[in-house]
């Protein structure tokens, strides 16, 4: 960022802004052509401008975009109908991100045994490499020193164990214990999936103890593995559901959907929000589903999403001191590399590719998922250019 920039500087850009998109593709300031495989993060599902989404979001502006929740808001019910007919919750409650959905999770399970007579059960127990967002409360969920340092104290109520690892969450379960908090896969933490036997272990450890279950989806909802919820490849369903990213498209939309019984806590008054569930977000809401829910549209990812890893598996195969394994399920890939993933982002972008770093030395690839057969195989060829630069980089070096 540029030192006499007026903005806060907490981000690292990328030298490039874009003026448009169509598709998988953005064009740059100066006119270049870039294939986006980062989706700004798992968030742009239906790609850019996509005709629908503007058609909706258009049409919806020349009526009215707010008008706060004292007043009924007939999208967001149809929204709302749509998202519980097509997944195991009762009831969604509207917000504007993902932090913000999460921050409904953890109030309502709160409130659920508050409600329930024992306020004394408040803790919430998630897993080591976990990401829930950047509120005082979310970075405590995630537990990762490197986003709480500076914002102490930690605020208190969130116990973290290792994935996997059933002798020290059962030891952490108590009687302040409300919950357990997971990603179906852990996007920011190295896309590492959890595997569906773990999860159906952890419903029952649920169930037994009296405690909700709550899923994180941010990343994974929304077609991005295949199916409308990652949720429903374990055949465990959550008490809480937590949602962002792809439900809006690329506008602001976050929500939490939950069981009628885990949202029993929440009666007027005890949660709210100006901006969530506004008639704008709710028209793009409507018209994300109309695509995602669209008949074939799910088994087409899937589709794309397996011709992809393919090609993936092919390309880690050509490069071994690059790539080291791949990981994740449907159109949430990760190349877990043997070069800092950092120089392989910036590599990627020289080849007018765009891919995400995370944790554990992962690159991201999240595309939208209307991708096409030929997107798939200029992505991989531009990864495969990417990585013959870092091995003559290395080579050199040597």
């Amino acid at each position: 960022m540029a030192s006499n920039s007026a903005l806060v500087g907490t981000y690292n850009r990328a030298p490039i802004a874009f003026e448009r998109g169509e598709g998988a593709w953005l064009v740059a300031e100066t006119g270049e052509r870039y294939l986006d495989f980062g989706a700004g993060i798992a968030v742009n599902g239906l790609g850019h401008a996509h005709p629908h989404l503007v058609e909706a979001l258009t049409t919806q502006a020349q009526k009215i975009w707010h008008t706060s929740n004292l007043f009924q808001i007939p999208q967001g019910e149809r929204l709302g109908q749509r998202l519980v007919d097509a997944t195991f919750a009762d009831v969604a409650f509207f917000a504007n991100s993902g932090a913000e959905a999460n921050e409904a999770a953890i109030k309502m399970a709160r409130k659920y045994h508050a409600a329930g007579g024992h306020p004394e059960r408040y803790r919430i127990i998630t897993f080591e490499g976990a990401f829930h967002g950047r509120t005082l409360a979310t970075i405590a969920a995630g537990g990762q020193a490197k986003y709480i340092e500076g914002f102490g104290p930690k605020v208190d109520g969130f116990d973290q164990v290792p994935v996997g690892d059933f002798d020290a969450l059962m030891q952490a379960i108590g009687p302040e214990t409300a919950a357990l908090m997971i990603e179906p896969i852990q996007g920011e933490g190295g896309v590492r999936s959890i595997d569906g036997e773990l999860l159906r272990r952890l419903r029952a450890i649920c169930d037994d103890n009296g405690l909700l279950l709550i899923f994180d989806e941010i990343q994974t909802g929304v077609g991005r593995t295949g199916r409308f919820f990652a949720y429903e490849w374990s055949g465990v369903t959550p008490d809480i559901m937590s949602v962002a990213k792809g439900i809006g498209g690329g506008f602001p939309l976050g929500v939490c959907l939950a069981t009628a019984e885990a949202a029993r806590g929440l009666t007027a008054g005890t949660h709210g929000t100006t901006f969530g569930g506004n008639p704008l977000a709710m028209a793009v809401g409507n018209a994300v589903l109309d695509v995602i829910l669209a008949d074939g549209f799910l088994e087409r990812v899937q589709q794309t999403a397996l011709l992809l890893k393919q090609r993936l598996a092919a390309l880690v195969d050509r490069h071994p001191r690059v790539f080291t394994e791949i990981r994740g399920q449907g159109l949430m890939l990760g190349l877990k590399l043997n070069v800092l993933n950092t120089d392989f982002a910036a590599a990627a972008r020289a080849q007018k590719l765009l891919v995400i770093p995370a944790g554990d030395n992962v690159v991201r690839l999240l595309p939208p998922l209307i991708i096409t057969e030929d997107d798939v195989a200029q992505a991989v060829e531009r990864l495969d250019a990417a990585a013959s630069t870092l091995e003559a980089q290395v080579r050199g070096a040597a």
